[in-house]
Formats: structure tokens, C-alpha cells, sequence
């Protein structure tokens, strides 16, 4: 097989007509070809006037080697298998403790392992957990254990369901192909820019639960973890409450998946003297804008073509001093969606459904917080950190989990804010205007002045005066590392797994789920990585119904 990518095709492309491309623009004879199929899609609206697509094709054909020469960008190519060995005898199942990202992929390769993990989730199951952040959208009753944080699926199941990353590992096609069996659409194995949008990772997310329980796994919702035994320096059990009481489960396996909101497990292992160390996050507020605003900035008159969906954007400006800021998490058609975990809090996110056909468009807008910023040596002094700015904006937002806005033009001209008129904010349960000086340290507001009019210059229109700004994102990434060595093994107890963005490793749905999928191998403690040709491997079929 060979791929070829750089393809240029107009937006009105026929994508079931590969194989004509294949014999006109790139000259393979039709008698030659064996099979065509789509394996990157990407836009490119560099040019406003001239938005294309670009593609890179999987071909199989006779004289391949012959076309390797002939073609530009050709090279070869074979699809690999991910292999789970089956693991005989177990007799003390491995825990996972959350089951978002990291946990529901570790638990998944375990399970195929045939090792019969326990799952340990403080939240809800996703039907639930749904029912319980409407309650708090509609009448702000906050469920401390069970809310946009905590629960299946973890915080990225309310959230646009991005699947980009920066890292590059061969388990990410693995993950895409499983995602795409529990019910995820087909074209995130070859977007470039895949996501699956809330409303449908919630029913993968089921799917892929369901699939850990076939197996042997135990998945056991409102179960909160809170402590652990150990012997000799390693795990010996795990403890964890729920409506019935406290219980222990004899293991010395312990994957530590709890995302990064969970505050209490970080004071917990602090308290058990477990490494901790302070790592570099960032706090700020998410930006909306009108959608179709965005989309003409980015698409220009092609914005309307039915062949392309709503425009995102990635935007950063160092700015003097050495602070940058940043958007992250762009959500295109979607929600600012209240994400707070704590009662007198006020944390928020963004949220789009699969068809990303809201009204606005929002991003974070983030400044970098360091070490040296929190005034403190204390491992969880970037938690206080965030803890302080969130109550601060729940004041500010008038105590009853409003969250404060401001137009960029009232925060640019030093104006008292008002209510915004021309952009209405997506924010439930509420609204109030407030100056984010009466919530955040000097230096974000401050980069966030300058940085918005620097990014106003790169997408027309961004700073707009009319364009909302609400707050607090405070929950972006962890505030804290769980230190861990090469075995992925805590430094300070044996058999402990610190995993996933909780625990400082991980920075999104899939590089969190290729850290579980990680841990879960060492567990195994077998040759649980193999990556093999199709003509070299069994069918894959034998290893996921």
C-alpha cells in the first residue's frame, strides 16, 4: 500500500468517485487498482479567495513500487494492528479510579486482557450525569459529586469532543477505530480536525462501558475513592465510599484516573505523603462571537458552502514580559456550559454538539500560570490558586452561580460593563456584568487586553466590541503533577499508576486515553504493545467483537 498525500480537490468534490481521481490526476491505470480510500481530509482557506480541500489517499495497486517513484509525496504505507495479549490465572483484579478518557480506555484494554478490572467512578452513569448538570443549568442546584467534572465520560463529555492531538502513537488509530464501533461517526479516522461533539460521545461512551462489562469488568458508579493500604511500599488495597458505606478491595494494581478536578484525591495523596509537584496551567475566560461572523473570517465568500462546516480557529501572541496568550478548546457552534465541582464556585467551558450549529462560537482565552506565580511551595498551591479565583467570580457573578461577563469593547475602554445586547452568552444559569479585575490576578487581565487586540489582527472582527466575554476557565489542565517513573508507577508507592490529565500527563481525550491505554499495558506486564502488518498479525477481529 502507498500513500499519497497533498492532493488538492474543489469543495464540491464527489468523495465517492476516489477511484476516477486516482486514474485522471494521478495516472493509475483503473486495471491496476485495488483499492482507494480517504485517509486525511483537511481544509485550507490560507487563501479566502481559492478554500480547497486537501487530501492524502491510501492506494493499493499493482507495480507499487514503480507509482513510489512516478508520484509526488508518495510513500509506502501498512495498516497496523494494535494487539491486547490475553493475560491467564488472574487472580486479584487491577482498580481504575474514574472512568473518563484514561479510565474508560485502560479499563477497555484490561478488559480485553481478560484481567476483569474494577472501576471506581465518584459521578454518575452518562444518563444520569446528564439529568443532573440540566438541574443545575435550569435551577443552579449543584451536585458536588455528579456534574460537568465528575461522572462517565469524565469532564470531556461535555465538551466539543475533540480528538486532535499533538502526540504521535500508533494507539491513536486504535482508539479512533474503537470510538467509531461504539457509535462515533466514521469520518473522524480521516479528518484532519476530528471531533464527535457531545451529544454523540455520550452514546460511545455507553457502548464502550457496556463492552468492559461483557468482558468481566465491573464498572461501579457513586463510588468514591478515599485511600489506600500498602506493604512493604507497595499498593495492598484500595478503599471507597458510597450510599451503603466504606469498602476495600484487595489489589496491587491501582490506575489513579481521576481527572483534574478532583481536589480531595490530590489533598489525599499529599496527606499519604505521595510525590506531588506544582506544573505550569492556565486560567483566563472563554470569547464568543456570532458564528457566521467567524466563519467569514476564516472561509471569506465560500463560508455558506454546504461542504464545509463551522470554521474554528487556533490563535496565541507572546506578549512582552514573556506571558502568551492563547484560545484552547474552540468550540464552533457551541456553548459556554457551566463546569463548576464546588459549591460557591464559578468555572465554565465549552460545549458543541456534532452538528456545531449553535448560534455562537466560543474559545478560551488563556494565560499561563506558573510556578513562581502562586507565591507558594506547596504542591497544591495552584489548586488554592484556582479555588480563590472561582469563589472570587461566583461574588462577582452575585452569589447564586450567575457567571460575570463583559464585552470586549467595555473591557477595552475601561467602560462599567453592561448587559451584552448584540451577542446574547450561551451561559446558563445566568448572567451578571462584572470587570474580571474583581476576580483575576492583574497579569491575565492584563494579557488579555493586549493579547485580544493582537488576535484582532489575525482573524478580522475577533476583537470586536460587541464579542462576550464570560468567567472563569480555571479548569483547563491540571495544577499538579503525581510524579511517576518510567514504568508509569508512582516514584513513592509501588503498584499506584498516576494517569491521564489529573495527574499532570495528558492534555485531551486521546492523549489522555493513550496514558491509560499505557498503564493498563504495564499492568499486564506481558509484550502488551504490538504492532503488526495486516499480512503478519491475526484478524483483529478475535481481540474486539
Amino acid at each position: 500500500m502507498i500513500r499519497v498525500s497533498g492532493i488538492r480537490v474543489p469543495l464540491d468534490f464527489d468523495f465517492s468517485r476516489l477511484d476516477e481521481l486516482c486514474t485522471k490526476k494521478l495516472g493509475i491505470d483503473r486495471a491496476s487498482l485495488k483499492s482507494v480510500k480517504l485517509h486525511k481530509k483537511s481544509v485550507d482557506a490560507r487563501k479566502k479567495a481559492d478554500v480547497h480541500f486537501i487530501i492524502s489517499l491510501d492506494i493499493r495497486a499493482k507495480g507499487e513500487k514503480m507509482l513510489l517513484k512516478r508520484l509526488k509525496n508518495a510513500v509506502p504505507a501498512e495498516k497496523f494492528h494494535y494487539i491486547i495479549p490475553k493475560v491467564s490465572g488472574i487472580t486479584e483484579r487491577p482498580v481504575i479510579v474514574g472512568f473518563g478518557p484514561a479510565g474508560m480506555f485502560a479499563a477497555l484494554v484490561l478488559a480485553e486482557s481478560g484481567t476483569r478490572p474494577i472501576v471506581l467512578e465518584r459521578g454518575k452513569d452518562v444518563d444520569s450525569r446528564c439529568a443532573a448538570v440540566e438541574e443545575f443549568r435550569k435551577n443552579r442546584k449543584l451536585d458536588t459529586e455528579c456534574n460537568v467534572q465528575f461522572g462517565e465520560g469524565g469532564a470531556g463529555t461535555f465538551s466539543d469532543g475533540k480528538l486532535t492531538t499533538g502526540i504521535k502513537d500508533k494507539r491513536i488509530e486504535w482508539i479512533l477505530e474503537r470510538l467509531v464501533e461504539f457509535g462515533a461517526p466514521e469520518e473522524i479516522l480521516y479528518l484532519a480536525k476530528p471531533h464527535i461533539g457531545t451529544d454523540r460521545l455520550r452514546h460511545a461512551v455507553k457502548k464502550l462501558r457496556e463492552r468492559v462489562i461483557a468482558l468481566g469488568g465491573d464498572v461501579r458508579f457513586g463510588a468514591k475513592f478515599c485511600g489506600f493500604t500498602t506493604d512493604s511500599g507497595c499498593i495492598d488495597s484500595v478503599s471507597y465510599s458510597d450510599s451503603d458505606g466504606i469498602h476495600s478491595i484487595d489489589t496491587h494494581n491501582v490506575i489513579l484516573a481521576a481527572g483534574h478536578s478532583a481536589r480531595d484525591v490530590f489533598r489525599l495523596l499529599k496527606q499519604e505523603n505521595i510525590m506531588l509537584a506544582q506544573k505550569s496551567f492556565a486560567v483566563g475566560m472563554r470569547i464568543e462571537h456570532d458564528r457566521r461572523q467567524i466563519d467569514r473570517a476564516m472561509y471569506g465568500d465560500f463560508a455558506d458552502h454546504p461542504a464545509l462546516k463551522a470554521a474554528d480557529y487556533k490563535l496565541a501572541v507572546h506578549l512582552p514580559g514573556g506571558r502568551t496568550l492563547y484560545t484552547f478548546c474552540m468550540c464552533p457552534g457551541g456553548y459556554v456550559i457551566a463546569a463548576a465541582s464546588e459549591k460557591e464556585g464559578i468555572a465554565v467551558n465549552g460545549m458543541s454538539c456534532f452538528a456545531r450549529d449553535g448560534k455562537n462560537s466560543n474559545s478560551a482565552l488563556l494565560v499561563n500560570v506558573e510556578p513562581d506565580d502562586l507565591g507558594s511551595s506547596d504542591p497544591l498551591a495552584g489548586v488554592f490558586f484556582q479555588r480563590d479565583i472561582e469563589h472570587k467570580a461566583f461574588i462577582a457573578g452575585g452569589a447564586d452561580y450567575s457567571a460575570p461577563v463583559i464585552t470586549v469593547g467595555d473591557l477595552l475602554n475601561e467602560r462599567e460593563p453592561v448587559m451584552p445586547e448584540d451577542i446574547l452568552p450561551t451561559y446558563s444559569p445566568g448572567i451578571r456584568p462584572a470587570r474580571p479585575e474583581t476576580y483575576l490576578p492583574d497579569f491575565v487581565c492584563d494579557a488579555v487586553k493586549s493579547g485580544i487586540r493582537e488576535m484582532g489582527k489575525k482573524i478580522p472582527g475577533f476583537d470586536s466590541d460587541s464579542a462576550v466575554l464570560t468567567g472563569v476557565e480555571s479548569r483547563s489542565s491540571s495544577p499538579v503533577r503525581i510524579c511517576r517513573g518510567e514504568d508509569m508507577q508512582s516514584i513513592s508507592v509501588k503498584g499506584l499508576f498516576p494517569c491521564g490529565e489529573g495527574a499532570g500527563y495528558a492534555g485531551g481525550i486521546i492523549s489522555a486515553a493513550v496514558d491509560g491505554i499505557k498503564c493498563a499495558e504495564m499492568i499486564t506486564a506481558n509484550t502488551n504493545f504490538a504492532l503488526k502488518p495486516d499480512d503478519l498479525c491475526e484478524d483483529h477481529a478475535q481481540f474486539s467483537e
